[in-house]
Order: structure tokens, then C-alpha cells, then sequence
């Protein structure tokens, strides 16, 4: 395996910079998936049948604790990668912890939401509006909880390995995957709970 010394680690071979640019691919394909979550839900929104609407069910203080976390485990995220390339081993273990944490507390609250919501009657089978609500927001929760088990196995990875060319190109597209997620939270947050309290 040829090593290229003038490329960031994480590019510094053929076949690691081809698995960014594939992962690249995907991540086209999770954007078509989100996309279609979204339509569903905006062709959805005014259908509450019995059930309540967005502003009489959003709170926004957790949505804001959910934002503050996402977001910031967004640069912790960015903080791990830029230790990495600089070969600082613990600095990156740090950052990685920080950020798989943060995104447990995210889910953390986005269950009690949940919980919350379906103890006042909203559930999945109350309306079209809500079926929605819960598939988008479920389908972003469970790419948080498979970025956590992901995230911790690529930790292991690095406490046994340390810092090498694949090691930091399962890290740097770890990362890609964790911004994908905060960018799409971005949009719920906007255009789902803001929009909904409105």
C-alpha cells in the first residue's frame, strides 16, 4: 500500500481517498431519502384529523438543548479531525468522546420527547400529520444512534491501532456522516418545529 506523505492522512492512499468520494455517493443517496421524508411531512403538516398540531405539541426548550448539542458535537467533531492530522492521539480521543456524547444526550432528550408525546395521545396511527413527524424525526434518531455505535467502535479502533491511514480515513468519514446529520437537523429544526410553533 502506497503511502502518499504529501496528502492528508486520511486521502494519503488510492484506496482511501476512493472511499471518501464513495461515501460521497452515499451520503447523494441519504439527501434523496431525507428529501422524500420531507415532502411527505410538508404535504402532511395540515392533516391532524383529532390530534394536535405542531404548536400545540413542540416545546422549544428541548428542541433548543437538542440544537445546542448537535450542533456543538458538530465542531467537536471538526476539533478530533484537525487533532488527528496533527497525530495528537489523546486530543483526538477527547474530542471523538465529547462529540459521541453529545449525541447521546440529543437521543436522550429526543426519547423523552417522544414518550412525552404519546403520553398526550400523539401517536404514529392519531393523524397524517404526526405518522410523518414521528418517520422523519424516528429516521434521523436512528442515524444518531448508529453514528453513536459507529463513532465508539472507530474509538476502539484508534486506542488499539492509533493514528494510521485507515484509522484516520474511517475517523474523517465518520465526521462527513456526523455534519450530514447536524446539516439535516438543521432543516428540522427550521422548517419543522419553528414552522410548527409559528
Amino acid at each position: 500500500m502506497k503511502v502518499d506523505t504529501s496528502k492528508p492522512l486520511e486521502y494519503s492512499t488510492h484506496e482511501n481517498s476512493n472511499r471518501i468520494f464513495g461515501f460521497w455517493v452515499f451520503l447523494g443517496a441519504e439527501i434523496a431519502l431525507f428529501a422524500t421524508l420531507f415532502t411527505v411531512f410538508f404535504v402532511l403538516v395540515n392533516r391532524f384529523a383529532e390530534g394536535p398540531s405542531g404548536s400545540e405539541l413542540f416545546e422549544i426548550g428541548p428542541v433548543l438543548i437538542e440544537t445546542f448539542l448537535l450542533l456543538t458535537s458538530s465542531f467537536t467533531i471538526g476539533l478530533a479531525i484537525h487533532a488527528m492530522r496533527h497525530q495528537y492521539k489523546r486530543a483526538t480521543l477527547v474530542f471523538f468522546g465529547i462529540t459521541l456524547l453529545m449525541g447521546l444526550g440529543f437521543l436522550g432528550i429526543e426519547i423523552a420527547e417522544f414518550v412525552t408525546y404519546v403520553h398526550e395521545g400523539a401517536t404514529l396511527q392519531t393523524s397524517a400529520f404526526l405518522s410523518s413527524l414521528f418517520v422523519l424525526l424516528g429516521t434521523h434518531g436512528a442515524h444518531v444512534t448508529f453514528g453513536f455505535l459507529w463513532g465508539a467502535a472507530i474509538m476502539i479502533q484508534l486506542m488499539r491501532e492509533g493514528i494510521n491511514p485507515a484509522t484516520a480515513n474511517k475517523s474523517f468519514i465518520f465526521s462527513l456522516y456526523w455534519h450530514f446529520l447536524d446539516v439535516v437537523w438543521i432543516f428540522i429544526f427550521s422548517f419543522v418545529y419553528l414552522k410548527g410553533l409559528m
